[in-house]
């Protein structure tokens, strides 16, 4: 079916205004965190899988890092195996623990490789162990003092070893990480998506980082998305208690992340479709944007 007129202008238009934010992207990493909504439902999945796709095919290097805490529950639900949070941190023992790193390592990863080769892409799955990509370390913090409750094998990451991306990236393929890696003594342990995220892309000296989220962004006492913050604005409202519960880790981790060389990091709607490209090739973004500026 052919375009009207008034169809064909529009799409030369969006055609033409991509141009410069193309140009400014490519060769520039830009790592995303795929979670929340946009893992569970099928078309914002194939949304996403078309985003990085495309991102690709024009010249940037997307690196993928997915969650996976709703399937892992499922998965724990129907085995029995109780789970219990502390803190927002699983308890991960070693039954949980293997639930998780085949939840992780084998079906979700391997559904997102899927969905971008559907998509005319090329993707590798890999985790953390993979090339030795991701030292970690137990997770250090109140739980590990005496007294507190044992949250077994969370962990956080120690080192990374980008050898293996620079393989990948430079062989046209798009990394796509679980979140789940070995330690020294050869335990494995279980880390935070958005952690992992955020410290790749420090180690990358990525264009941007980028946390897909089931909400806006980052709100304000009255419900207004906060967007354009720099580094200073984002410590003054988590000192004045604006920014707490579940959203605190997110914005550490991208205020980390801007601090420690990335351009712009991004929280961002993954309900909305599209939702990567729209933050990439708009000035104005979809969520809320913060970098290092003063």
């Amino acid at each position: 079916m052919s375009l009207n007129q008034g169809e064909a202008g529009n799409f030369a238009r969006i055609l033409t205004e991509s141009l410069p934010y193309i140009q400014r992207f490519t060769g520039k990493t830009f790592v995303i965190k795929f979670g929340g909504n946009a893992m569970t439902d099928p078309d914002l999945h194939e949304s996403f899988a078309r985003d990085v796709v495309l991102m690709k095919l024009v010249g940037m290097s997307p690196v993928v890092v997915h969650g996976g805490g709703p399937q892992i529950g499922a998965l724990l639900e129907r085995l029995n195996i109780e789970t219990q949070f502390v803190d927002g941190m699983r308890v991960t023992d070693e039954h949980t623990m293997d639930v998780v790193e085949m939840v992780l390592g084998a079906s979700v990863n391997k559904e997102i490789v899927d969905s971008i080769h559907r998509n005319g892409g090329r993707a590798i799955g890999i985790t953390g162990k993979d090339g030795q990509l991701i030292q970690a370390e137990r997770l250090s913090g109140n739980w590990a003092n005496e007294g507190q409750p044992d949250i077994g094998q969370v962990g956080e990451v120690k080192s990374i070893d980008t050898d293996i991306l620079s393989m990948l990236s430079d062989s046209d393929y798009i990394p796509v990480i679980a979140p789940v890696a070995g330690s020294e003594d050869g335990q494995t342990y279980n880390i935070n998506a958005d952690i992992v995220a955020g410290k790749l892309s420090e180690v990358l000296q990525a264009e941007k980082l980028m946390l897909l989220t089931n909400v806006t962004g980052l709100l304000d006492a009255d419900g207004t998305t906060l967007t354009g913050l720099s580094s200073k604005q984002v410590e003054e409202l988590i000192k004045s208690g604006v920014i707490q519960g579940g959203m605190l880790p997110k914005i550490r981790c991208a205020l980390d992340a801007v601090q420690s060389g990335v351009r712009s990091a991004h929280i961002i709607d993954g309900r909305v479709p599209h939702a990567a490209l729209l933050e990439i090739f708009s000035d104005e973004g979809i969520g809320t944007a913060i970098t290092d500026r003063q």
